[in-house]
């Protein structure tokens, strides 16, 4: 039996009754991911007394491995499991990692027990307590991460036959997962902070356990497809083609390429063309490598025309896409060490209510989502009528640029004030400097993501030709992944020669990190604009970069 196309949904499923299902989903997954992971710094400092900088490095792992994830997911779901099945099995790892996370702050023989005040020795850490916390936090990012995109896949599938209902959808979906990861980091953080640390990871439990059982819920009304091909595997074989053909001369003429199966009779037949030859081999046809009916008999040794010059315009916006590796270790290394400043800042507002550290990240959301209504509404028509034209992607990406590497010099500022602080305040590990000195470095960031992150989503979704227009997202989400990466490497580097990041930041220079992250930043910037520079558009049709943003 036929998988029903994306094109005609059965009458009896699909479209916008399974909306509350997917959406009630969504937020209750990132409730429970975002209320451990946003707090997991301080959870490893304060309940198993990891270093700081080795608590941020975990971090970022953590965070690398959140958006990678997705990318296999979205593999997996496309040439195997499907959307569904992915979705209910990831959601039940999640669910495993959680409880385990959830038993380290129950169970005392899960946790290392502290050193008693003025004791020269402590109790020997058991090394099964950390492989069950590794083992959770593993389990609980895997989970998450296999249902942050097939979630939003599945929503869109419900509305195929209904593309203008689909941005809405998308529109509906971020709105809802920016308001869950406020929620988590403030709400679900100052329960963990100020009630228990058992009571805001059963928390998390919790919401992890409503999303799945809602999801389930509306099975009976979700339209689902069989896996189809996924876009990476159509990109591999055009590498895999051009190697087995590499011997093979290049024909002159287009009647020696392969054009696809179901081409147009009359269609005139395409050249490759002559930008990165060596991929051209890939459409040669050779003696048996086409059946009778048009279709090849070996799909890894003969491709069409237009999936090498698919896999040419991905090669082409490569540059660009790396020039953004900086951009987001910069990011990567600004959060994690913002909550280490957090720690030895003062976290009171008033005498009677107390921030928790690794609730900052919420102004990162906060000014982000601002600006972004901002950006819609008041700046891309003022830009509109200064100059009579669109804010481009890569003029969007530039503006994100310089004002990401801004905020670190703001950081750097912010960090020499608290660093004098501390000088004078020797007795105490905690600076008496209000915490709410590190918002604009944090605003600066979310203004700048506000900026950048829409602009390469645009940039990417309008270059690509229509059979990779779903890896726009799959880019952003490798980038941050790499990047956090990338962040964890740097300060490993940073640690190992020069002593500017010890235990105690308070006797570090963090400081000088910042700085050397602005120089990096300036120098990034070049290659960005270099590359933005010889880029040429292949697609020159005039988009409206605001609207098509808000859609991703």
């Amino acid at each position: 039996m036929e998988a029903p196309s994306k094109s005609r949904l059965s009458r009896s499923t699909g479209g916008w009754i399974t909306f509350p299902f997917i959406i009630a989903s969504s937020i209750g997954l990132t409730l429970a991911y975002g209320g451990w992971s946003f707090n997991l710094i301080v959870y490893l400092i304060k309940e198993f007394d990891v270093e700081s900088i080795d608590a941020a490095q975990i971090s970022n792992l953590v965070n690398g491995a959140g958006s990678l994830i997705p990318v296999l997911a979205a593999i997996i779901a496309d040439s195997f499991l499907g959307c569904y099945s992915t979705i209910w099995i990831s959601s039940i790892i999640s669910l495993l990692g959680t409880i385990l996370l959830a038993l380290t702050a129950t169970l005392d023989s899960l946790r290392p027990k502290p050193c008693e005040v003025g004791s020269t020795s402590c109790s020997p850490k058991s090394r099964i307590q950390y492989v069950v916390l590794y083992a959770a936090i593993v389990l609980a990012t895997l989970g998450y991460g296999g249902t942050r995109s097939t979630l939003s896949t599945i929503g869109a599938d419900q509305l195929a036959d209904k593309p203008k209902d689909q941005g809405i959808f998308f529109n509906w979906l971020f709105f809802f997962w920016y308001s869950a990861c406020v929620v988590a980091s403030t709400a679900i953080l100052y329960v963990e902070d100020n009630v228990s640390w058992k009571a805001g990871f059963f928390i998390c439990v919790a919401c992890n356990v409503v999303a799945l059982v809602i999801f389930l819920m509306g099975s009976r009304f979700y339209a689902k497809f069989k896996p189809q091909r996924s876009p990476f595997t159509s990109l591999a074989r055009v590498v895999v083609a051009s190697i087995r053909k590499r011997q093979i001369a290049l024909p002159s003429t287009s009647e020696d390429f392969y054009q696809g199966q179901n081409i147009v009779p009359k269609a005139l037949p395409v050249v490759p063309s002559k930008t990165f030859r060596l991929l051209n081999r890939a459409a040669i046809v050779s003696d048996g490598d086409i059946k009778q009916d048009g279709s090849t008999t070996n799909r890894w040794r003969l491709c069409s025309v237009q999936e090498v010059e698919d896999f040419k315009t991905l090669i082409r916006i490569l540059p660009l896409w790396t020039s953004s590796f900086f951009l987001g270790t910069t990011i990567g290394v600004l959060i994690s060490l913002s909550v280490l400043q957090a720690l030895a800042m003062d976290l009171h507002i008033g005498p009677n209510f107390q921030i928790p550290a690794g609730s900052i990240f919420v102004f990162v959301l906060l000014s982000s989502a601002l600006f972004l209504a901002l950006f819609d509404k008041f700046l891309i028509p003022t830009w509109r009528s200064l100059t009579g034209k669109s804010l481009t992607p890569l003029q969007r990406i530039g503006v994100g640029h310089v004002l990401n590497h801004l905020s670190m010099g703001v950081a750097a500022l912010v960090e020499s004030k608290r660093l004098n602080g501390a000088k004078s305040n020797q007795r105490s590990n905690i600076v008496p400097i209000s915490v709410l000195w590190l918002v604009p470095q944090l605003a600066l960031v979310g203004i700048a993501e506000a900026f950048h992150y829409p602009g390469q989503v645009s940039l990417y979704y309008q270059e690509f030709p229509i059979t990779l227009k779903n890896m726009a997202t799959a880019m952003i989400s490798v980038l941050v992944g790499i990047a956090f990466y990338l962040a964890t490497a740097l300060i490993d580097i940073v640690r190992k020669t020069t002593t500017w990041l010890p235990g105690n930041i308070n006797n570090g220079r963090l400081d000088n990190v910042y700085w050397v992250l602005v120089v990096g930043g300036v120098v990034n910037f070049g290659y960005y604009v270099t590359c933005a520079w010889y880029y040429k558009y292949q697609n020159t049709k005039e988009v409206d970069y605001s609207d098509s943003a808000s859609e991703e």
